[in-house]
């Protein structure tokens, strides 16, 4: 995207590509340097020949949350997800059997984001890719609770990524944090209002909805949340059952870089609710997707082989077109010119 085409989110983080001539770039908001990123962001050889690398067959290719668009008045993101709709669509028509493009739609207006998914899924998007929240209203929203049942109808899969992290105001940018601890807190925080609202309830049970970051710290606090619903009445309030009850309801990605948290994470939701991803191709994305980055210690009782999460099962949210399951649902960026 370039900064001409980026200045219609002006105010409204305005991202567009800096490249660098070099086969690298960086990604900006506005005047801002953001991200440094490499040539599979945006040049499709590129991510191809990194993807026969890792031995990736098919790669869902969706936007980066900065490109969202949720700060805009409605008509203005509105064109500018249209904008980014055209773009991946034709980033992922150079490998039509292996990269499969995911939709974004301007949430704030949840009228006019019904309408252009549907209108995305028409032009050959397989699904939409949206924040966990809109400024202070997060999934249990009655609009988005709306967008996300609409979705159900029109049997198109949604991904939901965290953004806009919480607690900023104090992790201030430091080390990472908002990405290292923000990001996890905002995913958990995410599903357990779904949860504990009783949306889920409402909410048909062929939604297909997948958690990037391995569904945050979900898993690892799952028995934390159950123990408050049985013992809370002002837990229970909203909802019949308690949290563990709704782990056939979602999926979750790999992507949490460690054999002893994948192991966890594939206890806790099973492995066909485990979908493989990467964060490709950021700097902290999985450099061997089959296998997590960091080993684990010598167990002295056998358990599951790390990769055992690492293939899509037969409910997987994404198919392509030629019916093989994708090896990436989850939050490798768009194409940015």
């Amino acid at each position: 995207m370039s900064r001409a085409e980026a200045r219609l989110l002006a105010g409204a983080g305005e991202p567009w590509l800096r490249e660098h001539g070099d086969g690298t770039g960086m990604m900006m908001s506005g005047d801002d340097e953001y991200r440094p990123v490499r040539a599979e962001l945006w040049d499709a050889d590129a991510r191809l020949a990194a993807m026969d690398r890792s031995g990736v067959d098919v790669q869902v290719v969706s936007s980066t949350p900065l490109m969202f668009g949720y700060a805009a008045e409605p008509a203005r993101a509105a064109d500018w997800c249209e904008l980014v709709n055209e773009r991946i669509l034709d980033f992922c028509a150079q490998a039509p059997g292996r990269l499969v493009p995911l939709c974004q739609v301007p949430l704030q207006d949840v009228e006019t984001a019904c309408t252009m998914v549907t209108k995305a899924a028409a032009a050959g998007h397989r699904g939409v890719h949206i924040g966990n929240h809109v400024g202070a209203r997060y999934l249990d929203d009655a609009a988005i609770v709306e967008f996300l049942a609409h979705c159900a109808a029109e049997g198109v899969p949604v991904l939901v990524h965290p953004w806009d992290m919480l607690g900023g105001d104090r992790m201030n940018g430091r080390y990472m944090l908002p990405w290292l601890v923000g990001m996890a807190a905002e995913t958990q925080l995410s599903i357990l209002t779904l949860i504990l609202s009783g949306a889920f309830e409402r909410l048909p049970e062929t939604l297909r909805l997948c958690f990037c970051h391995g569904g945050g710290s979900f898993a690892y606090l799952l028995g934390r949340a159950d123990n408050a619903w049985r013992n809370r009445d002002i837990v229970r309030r909203d909802s019949p059952r308690p949290p563990s009850a709704y782990t056939g309801r979602f999926h979750v990605d790999s992507a949490v870089f460690d054999p002893r948290a994948l192991r966890l994470l594939v206890d806790v939701m099973g492995a066909d609710r485990v979908m493989l991803g990467t964060d490709f191709p950021f700097p902290l994305g999985e450099g061997s997707p089959a296998r997590p980055s960091a080993p684990a210690p010598a167990s002295p009782t056998p358990s599951a082989p790390p990769c055992s999460a690492a293939t899509p099962a037969p409910s997987s949210p994404w198919t392509p077109p030629d019916g093989r399951r994708p090896g990436h649902p989850a939050t490798a960026p768009e194409n940015t010119d």
